[in-house]
């Protein structure tokens, strides 16, 4: 089965969409079928790091595009980077051979009307990873106005793309909800949760320390939020939790990642001048597990419009560390129903937005309770059974995704 994966990032990239497409591409690569990625030269985060245009790695074949690199400090240069990219991929694509399946994710935004044009051409099937839900994200997070024509026509798109797709693959049953709100069948959709990257990321002693000790964490307790810092993910109340407790030396905050919000909590430290909050860039994958382990405890935000909208998948590998966890977020959302699948509210802690007190409490609280800290009281045996270990893990829920892929693509096509 030849199989044609697109999105802006992939290997080596730190971006999730790209890590997740990565395993996916690995994993249909292994089981014998020919996989080609299309995916974007720079890097998500800093479009100044070039990637080779032309790569064959474990097996996949790599084709990357270039695009504008003007970065994300306005929209419109945005708007020219995701263009630029989409322009020329459609015209990579073009030179391609025949795919059996064509797989988009949403990396640009309604990358999935490309993809899902180019399988209608071909006679392939089309299947849609719906890994962020837009125009609607862009327009609950102010970036577009409902009504606009901008809005219009990327929601036209959008549900072109959705009636079109031999199978649409949602992350949660909030996001199924709202794709079923489009007019979508339910027999369409199957949903798939993101899942930790096992073979990377567990608790890791060792390099625990080692990243304290290069960051001066040592005897602290660590507070983290790890991943990309988005508007989706507003941090205002743990930064404003963090501001409050700068007198309390023994808590220090750490903001591991990068996003357009990045460079605005360096500024909130900077202009409250909080020595408890340190700033670092994503991790490379080989150091994930170590920079993970080092809290004591991690934090998820969602913001109040986007259950449904975003998925925020870092509570995966939270989970694989069996680190405790804080959400600061709405509710019900895919983040409390694994709390209740947990059920272990020593180490779940929620919190709405604009709860600092809240925040403040849950903080103190598992500060006291470790003791010693995470490592010196992780649990073990059946306590450390959490759903990461099972129904959240790599080896659960890939086979599961490759199926979907398999299953329609062997009938498209002659077979692998």
């Amino acid at each position: 089965m030849r199989v044609l994966l697109l999105n802006q990032t992939f290997y080596p990239d730190v971006m999730a969409t790209g890590q997740y497409l990565a395993e996916l591409a690995v994993g249909l690569a292994e089981r014998g079928h020919q996989v080609t990625v299309v995916a974007s030269d720079r890097a998500y985060d800093n479009p100044q790091v070039r990637f080779a245009r032309r790569e064959q790695w474990r097996g996949v074949a790599i084709y990357r595009i270039g695009s504008t690199g003007f970065g994300k400090g306005a929209k419109w240069r945005r708007a020219a980077d995701f263009a630029s990219f989409i322009t020329l991929c459609a015209w990579r694509l073009a030179r391609l051979p025949k795919q059996d399946v064509v797989v988009a994710l949403t990396s640009p935004p309604l990358i999935s009307f490309v993809g899902v044009w180019l399988a209608r051409l071909r006679g392939s099937r089309f299947y849609y990873w719906v890994m962020d839900f837009n125009p609607d994200e862009a327009i609950a997070a102010g970036w577009l106005r409902a009504g606009s024509w901008p809005a219009l026509l990327l929601d036209w798109m959008s549900k072109f793309s959705l009636r079109h797709a031999t199978r649409i693959i949602a992350l949660d049953r909030f996001m199924r909800d709202r794709i079923l709100g489009k007019g979508i069948p339910a027999e369409h959709i199957a949903v798939i949760p993101p899942w930790s990257h096992d073979e990377a990321v567990r608790f890791d002693a060792a390099g625990r320390e080692r990243f304290r000790q290069a960051h001066r964490l040592e005897g602290k307790f660590v507070v983290m939020y790890s991943g990309n810092h988005s508007p989706c993910h507003p941090l205002d109340t743990l930064l404003e939790a963090a501001r409050r407790l700068k007198t309390e030396p023994e808590i220090h905050f750490c903001f591991v990642g990068g996003g357009s919000e990045f460079s605005r909590v360096q500024e909130f430290a900077r202009r409250h001048e909080l020595p408890n909050v340190l700033c670092l860039p994503y991790q490379p994958m080989a150091q994930l597990a170590g920079s993970l382990s080092a809290a004591d405890l991690h934090v998820v935000v969602m913001g109040l419009p986007f259950v449904g909208l975003v998925h925020p998948c870092k509570v995966y590998n939270i989970l694989a560390v069996q680190a405790p966890i804080l959400y600061i977020g709405p509710e019900p959302s895919h983040v409390t129903d694994l709390f209740e699948a947990m059920g272990d509210s020593s180490r779940c802690a929620k919190a709405a937005p604009g709860e600092v007190e809240k925040v403040l409490g849950h903080i103190h609280r598992i500060c006291r309770s470790s003791g010693g800290g995470f490592a010196a009281n992780r649990p073990t045996g059946r306590s450390a059974s959490l759903p990461a270990s099972g129904a959240c893990s790599k080896k659960t829920l890939l086979p599961r995704l490759l199926a979907e892929l398999e299953t329609g693509g062997l009938k498209a096509g002659q077979g692998g």
